[in-house]
């Protein structure tokens, strides 16, 4: 897939070969790049509904989606650093988090330019729905100020606990997505 993680596939069965079709079923799960020990879940079976309209079905189960959060979890790929030189429409001072959070003006007189460190405390699910799929991450969040001579200066730590659901529709041959933030 990428420098991060990779997939692996192969046939649950031999592949049945029909006039009309050939039915393959594969399983595909995806490991962290350099480790391919078993991830912690186990593959449900599911069917597909029959339909015979189209030339190409594809579909995918939770594990395949379970698996790659947490190849990308182990990699460390839901850490990330914002800070003013690496993001140009990122411009948050420590006078702006002074004026959420009384502690911060008082430790930071003078505004200094502020930097995050997100970070997934635990693997993100994600589960499938009939229209949709919903995505819940725990993390934290590391909030410093980057002083004059570059050193970062941590102000505080809070928890994070997200909840999204994601719609998927077909418009205008246009794969389309609505995102809701639950919680």
């Amino acid at each position: 897939i990428d420098d991060l993680a990779k997939v692996d596939y192969s046939l649950n069965s031999l592949p049945a070969v029909f006039q009309p079709f050939i039915d393959l079923d594969l399983k595909g799960i995806v490991y962290p790049a350099g480790n391919c020990s078993g991830p912690p879940y186990v593959a449900a079976p599911f069917t597909i509904p029959d339909q015979s309209d189209s030339m190409l079905y594809l579909a995918f189960s939770e594990y395949f989606f379970q698996t790659s959060s947490f190849a990308y979890y182990t990699a460390g790929a839901f850490n990330i650093t914002i800070a003013q030189e690496t993001c140009s429409y990122f411009n948050i001072s420590t006078e702006i988090f002074g004026s959420i959070i009384p502690e911060v003006a008082k430790y930071s007189v003078t505004p200094y330019p502020v930097m995050l460190k997100l970070m997934a405390t635990e693997t993100p699910i994600i589960s499938l729905g009939q229209d949709s799929f919903t995505v819940e991450i725990q993390g934290s969040m590391e909030v410093f100020a980057v002083l004059p001579d570059s050193t970062p200066q941590s102000l505080f730590t809070t928890n994070i606990a997200a909840n999204t659901s994601i719609a998927l529709n077909i418009f205008d041959q246009k794969l389309m997505g609505s995102l809701c933030l639950n919680r």
